[in-house]
């Protein structure tokens, strides 16, 4: 039997994508002249905040973006300020840090056209134990302790749509009912593709419950459930076609590959450290969506358009 061809992909986009490359290199995409710095007052007793929470969350994304601490923080922001030409007062690394345990973290994303087309998956992030280099050479000194992203992307902009951050004892089942009510009510869930860790009731159902389709494969010792539901009978028709055509033909008929978008995806959220800088569970939780929040913005100006030829 010969080996089948291997598939051919062409780029339809390459000028626009090579521009949005180049756009992303320079740090003035992150400034927007027109956001509020200053916070309004809020007419409550007490002294009120100087920064806006829009303030807040530029200089932390110049802090996650180039792997900064908090006094070098503010450096840098003061040099942007002054690149672009405006005379505003730059929080010191105090404020910052008190006002991160805090902070509602706007996330921006795009909105295709159409029903969404949901990818989900999580993975851990350490945020304290010894490093990948000093394990291997030494050994461990003390205990390393993990959290958990879940993350719910967008598969026609390549935009992460939704995020729970939680403990390491958490599976990836219970998270997915809570990413899928961050999507709005009047979105449209099409599609959402994960692995055999949500094929579940609770998951078929929440999924359903959307007016989605699952594109999750059935564990292989998995058995027709009694179909008293419309989840159990979205999960019965995926049993049976995988019975009759086989795990791989259903994969590959079910699009169940693009799952592996979702996992670049984690590799990119790593790409700005294997490690949580904070300690503190709240300051922890605004990292990790300050982060996603840089993912969406790098996004922005553009992604690649991909078609198969053969």
């Amino acid at each position: 039997m010969s080996k089948p061809e291997a598939a051919r992909y062409r780029m339809t986009n390459w000028k626009s994508y090579n521009e949005a490359l180049r756009r992303r290199g320079s740090p003035l995409i992150w400034m927007d002249k027109d956001m509020v710095w200053l916070a309004n007052k809020a007419g409550r007793r007490g002294r009120p905040p100087v920064f806006s929470d829009a303030a807040i969350q530029f200089c932390l994304m110049v802090k996650v973006l180039f792997g900064l601490p908090l006094r070098q923080t503010t450096g840098t922001v003061a040099s942007i300020l002054e690149v672009v030409e405006l005379d505003w007062p730059v929080p010191d690394f105090s404020t910052m840090s008190r006002r991160q345990k805090t902070l509602t973290v706007q996330i921006s994303c795009r909105r295709a056209p159409g029903p969404l087309n949901l990818l989900v998956d999580s993975t851990g992030i350490k945020f304290l134990g010894d490093g990948e280099w000093l394990a291997h050479k030494h050994g461990t000194h003390r205990k390393r302790q993990y959290r958990k992203v879940h993350l719910a992307m967008d598969t026609d902009t390549g935009d992460i749509r939704a995020v729970e951050f939680t403990s390491s004892r958490e599976g990836d089942g219970p998270e997915l009912s809570d990413l899928l009510k961050q999507i709005p009510p009047e979105g449209l869930v099409g599609t959402v593709t994960g692995d055999g860790a949500f094929d579940t009731r609770r998951c078929h159902t929440a999924i359903v419950d959307r007016g989605g389709t699952a594109i999750i494969p059935i564990r292989k010792n998995g058995r027709l459930w009694k179909e008293d539901c419309p989840a159990a009978r979205a999960c019965n028709d995926i049993l049976r076609a995988t019975k009759r055509f086989g795990r791989a033909n259903w994969k590959v008929w079910s699009g169940y590959h693009v799952r592996s978008r979702i996992e670049a995806r984690m590799r990119c959220l790593k790409s700005f450290g294997k490690r949580i800088a904070s300690q503190d569970p709240d300051r922890q939780a605004a990292e990790i969506y300050i982060r996603v929040a840089l993912m969406n913005r790098f996004n922005a100006p553009g992604t690649a358009e991909i078609e198969r030829l053969a």
